[in-house]
Formats: C-alpha cells, sequence, structure tokens
C-alpha cells in the first residue's frame, strides 16, 4: 500500500459526502485520507451502522499506508451542517479544502485529489467567482493550451465536452478550429498518460444535426470542425469525423474510438450518464495534479437518510489510483 493517499474533499457539508466517503473507506478503500470535521464523520459512521476507528493527521506526509484507522485530516465548519440545508457561511472551507488538497497533490505529498461535489449555489452567496469545480481547479494549476479538459468516464465511454459550463446559444461562437486542436491535442496526451493507451482515436462529433449535412443544416462542421480534425491527422494524431452525434454512441460505434469529444455539454453527457449514471466519474484532464469526481451533485434531496450510493466515489478514487499508478510507471519506464 503506497503512503501517498488520494485526498478525499469534503464539498457541501450538507450534501452526501461524508456518507459516500464512509462507504467508500469501508467498501475497501483504505488509500484514501479525508478532509473533514472528525465530529461530522464519527456521527456519521455512527447512523451508518459503521465501525470507524478515526485517526487524525496533520498533512498527507503523515499517512500510514498499513493503518485500517480511517485517516482524516480535520477541518471545522463555521455552523453546523444540517442535511439538506446548505448554509454559505461554510463555504469558506469548502474552498479552502480543495485550494489546501491541491497544494499536497501538486507538491507529490499526495498521490492525488477525489472531490466530492460542491453546492455552487452556497459558494456563489460567499463569492465564489468560478462556473464551476472544474475552473476553479483549472485556476490553481500552471497553464496547458486546451486545458482545463473536462472528462466524464465509465468502462465503457469516455467523453470531453469542448465547451464547458456555458448556455447553449453561445455554443457556436465559443468553438474554434484552434479551439478544437488544442482540445485533441492534450487529450490525446492525456489518454496517453492517464490511461497508458498507445495510439488512441478520439471521435470528434459535429455540433449540426447529422454534422451539418453538407452545410444544410448548419456550416460548422465543414467550415470550422473539419479543418480541425485534417491538421490533427497531419499531425500524426488518430482523430475522426465530424461524426453525427446520434449514431456516434449505440454499442458497436464505442467499440471504434477511445474518447469523444463533444462540442457542448449534454451532447456527450447524456449517453454518458445514459449508459451508467451510478459508476460514472468526472476528470479533469490538463492539470499538473490528478483530480477526479463523482459523476453526480450533492444530493441533497437524500442526505441524511443513509440510502446514497458510494458506486461513482469509488469508481473516481480507482480511477485516481489507476491515473498515479500509470504516471509512475512511465516516470520508472
Amino acid at each position: 500500500m503506497t503512503n501517498r493517499p488520494l485526498l478525499i474533499t469534503p464539498g457541501e457539508p450538507a450534501g452526501i459526502g461524508s456518507e459516500i466517503a464512509l462507504k467508500a473507506w469501508q467498501s475497501g478503500m483504505n488509500d484514501i485520507c479525508l478532509i473533514e470535521q472528525p465530529a461530522q464523520i464519527a456521527q456519521m459512521a455512527v447512523s451508518l451502522g459503521i465501525t470507524a476507528k478515526i485517526r487524525e493527521i496533520d498533512n498527507p506526509a503523515s499517512f500510514d499506508g498499513s493503518s485500517q484507522d480511517l485517516q482524516l485530516i480535520p477541518i471545522s465548519w463555521k455552523t453546523a451542517p444540517v442535511a439538506g440545508a446548505p448554509d454559505p457561511a461554510n463555504a469558506p472551507q469548502v474552498i479552502d479544502a480543495i485550494r489546501q488538497a491541491t497544494i499536497w497533490s501538486q507538491s507529490g505529498t499526495a498521490a492525488g485529489i477525489v472531490t466530492n461535489p460542491i453546492q455552487k449555489s452556497s459558494l456563489y452567496d460567499a463569492g465564489f467567482a468560478y462556473p464551476g469545480h472544474t475552473e476553479f481547479l483549472a485556476s490553481l494549476s500552471k497553464p496547458v493550451a486546451g486545458a482545463p479538459l473536462m472528462m466524464l468516464a465509465c468502462d465503457e465511454l469516455r467523453v470531453v465536452p469542448a465547451t464547458i459550463h456555458i448556455a447553449l446559444n453561445k455554443v457556436p461562437a465559443a468553438i474554434s478550429t484552434a479551439l478544437i486542436i488544442e482540445k485533441c491535442q492534450l487529450l490525446h496526451a492525456c489518454l496517453k498518460a492517464n490511461f497508458g493507451i498507445a495510439n488512441p482515436h478520439i471521435a470528434v462529433c459535429g455540433l449540426n444535426p447529422h454534422a451539418g449535412e453538407n452545410g444544410n443544416m448548419g456550416n460548422e462542421d465543414t467550415q470550422i470542425i473539419l479543418p480541425a480534425i485534417t491538421k490533427l491527422q497531419a499531425e500524426g494524431i488518430n482523430a475522426t469525423g465530424p461524426h453525427p452525434a446520434d449514431t456516434l454512441f449505440h454499442s458497436e460505434a464505442r467499440k471504434t474510438y477511445d474518447a469523444v469529444l463533444g462540442m457542448y455539454h449534454d451532447q456527450v453527457l447524456i449517453p454518458l450518464k445514459t449508459i451508467d449514471f451510478f459508476g460514472g466519474v468526472n476528470v479533469t484532464l490538463g492539470l499538473d495534479f490528478i483530480r477526479t469526481s463523482p459523476d453526480h451533485g450533492t444530493g441533497l434531496d437524500i442526505a441524511g437518510r443513509g440510502i446514497a450510493r458510494a458506486d461513482s466515489l469509488i469508481a473516481a478514487i480507482k480511477m485516481a489510483r489507476n491515473f498515479a499508478d500509470n504516471r509512475q510507471n512511465q516516470k520508472a519506464g
């Protein structure tokens, strides 16, 4: 067992983060270190009937990979979390936990971070200036062309939207040949580095129905997307398309590529969440540290009821560990 843990950030304390973190640890994810309020975790463990001996440590360097204890870096919430009722007073601690986990991961003290979901509305009330987790994490990382890439991944599919959290009516103006080239170049590199795929095939979606049908339903596909694919192929990157999105995600089609670059959020996230809603993982690529996250929200409607499923968090932990191992193996090689 490694002594470089994966750090689990708390996310929204009124949500299901502490519950699924405990369930993940109970399932055998012993290489994790929680960032949480000890009393919150102890209370949650009792309510779930989980026996957990909590060991508090100051930082990831004190993590004991051979210990069977639940290891935790303590924080204190400004107000006591109430299940299902976010309090913006706790937003600074939520943000600070993410920032500190990032610093530890960048230094190599931690293997990476797995972030529990945040309640963005509460963070906005506290002055949070980012559209979401992905953009905030990117602001903490060294700039890389094409970053951040928000990938959603499960066993059967990997997808990346070229644009992330923007309104649908802004997408046509937001995509460009240069943007698609940068995203595919970074995706190609990350598929090799993180997933260990020697020659990845990237399928690029069109923007319009039927990929524009030769310009009869919009010209973005032929004038913006196709030139990007041509340039990528000239660079030796195995990118194809633009593919009509409505025929790209059935089981036979999924066997022909390693990842899909879509033009907007729902174009690629709906297929993935339909295929594996509970086991999907949110990955931020192009950072100078490893970050994965469950592919779901804070679960305020079920918080405190003990019924939250930890499948996605467990998958996120396993994927982050695989990334760390792949990177280590590549350095050794």
